[in-house]
């Protein structure tokens, strides 16, 4: 199987934790795109969704998805994403899409956090997939600074600006042994909006995609 067949079965199979007549969080990216595709053939069942990014909320749209504004939702019953990096604590590296900020927001207000990805993307130790930092522009230099104390080599993400106006800096060579301690250090770095790793609420139920079939870790 390819890897966008993988992706795909992931998609697919995260359906089954949709239960008819609520409103979806839905993330970003590739694998993300599955399950907007696989939401589409149950539109009817559900209420709506609520989106990480404007690209994910184009997609459900066309396929006649109504979206729902996160500050209308008091919370929702599942929020299904991708990721860049999964370790066995559920931890994750996200942000590859630029889309942090907002998915950390639909996690946050989420009762359950199934990611979606395949085999590829689980590793033991989390930092080979640069960590990416949403930064207020005016923060950037200073920021970057702060994250090559932590023993980080940030770099710009050029001609990327996020759905909320900032910039990303994703930082290399990082080993990453304690994340939600790391998590917790660069977010209270000032002019950080938030940071891709995903510890202090990681995911409640992985579905893995692997030439064997999808594997639920829970």
């Amino acid at each position: 199987m390819t890897q966008d067949e993988l992706k795909k079965a992931v998609g697919w199979a995260a359906l089954k934790y949709v239960r008819p007549g609520t409103i979806v969080g839905v993330g970003t990216g590739s694998t993300a795109a599955h399950f907007i595709d696989a939401l589409g053939s149950i539109k009817d069942q559900i209420e709506g969704a609520v989106s990480s990014s404007n690209d994910s909320t184009e997609r459900l749209k066309k396929l006649g998805i109504p979206v729902f504004d996160c500050n209308d939702v008091d919370s929702l019953d599942i929020y299904v994403d991708g990721a860049d990096e999964i370790n066995g604590h559920m931890q994750m590296i996200k942000g590859g899409g630029a889309a942090l900020t907002r998915e950390k927001i639909i996690a946050a207000i989420s009762r359950k956090f199934i990611c979606i990805a395949d085999s590829s993307k689980q590793v033991d130790i989390l930092g080979a997939f640069p960590l990416p930092v949403e930064v207020i522009p005016m923060a950037r230099s200073y920021v970057a600074r702060e994250l090559v104390k932590l023993g980080g080599q940030p770099e710009y993400r050029q001609g990327v600006v996020t759905d909320n106006g900032n910039v990303i800096l994703d930082v290399h060579n990082l080993k990453i042994m304690d994340a939600v301690a790391l998590e917790n250090k660069i977010n209270n770095i000032a002019g950080v909006v938030t940071v891709g790793l995903f510890a202090n609420r990681g995911a409640d139920i992985a579905l893995i995609g692997t030439p064997e079939g999808v594997k639920v870790i829970e």
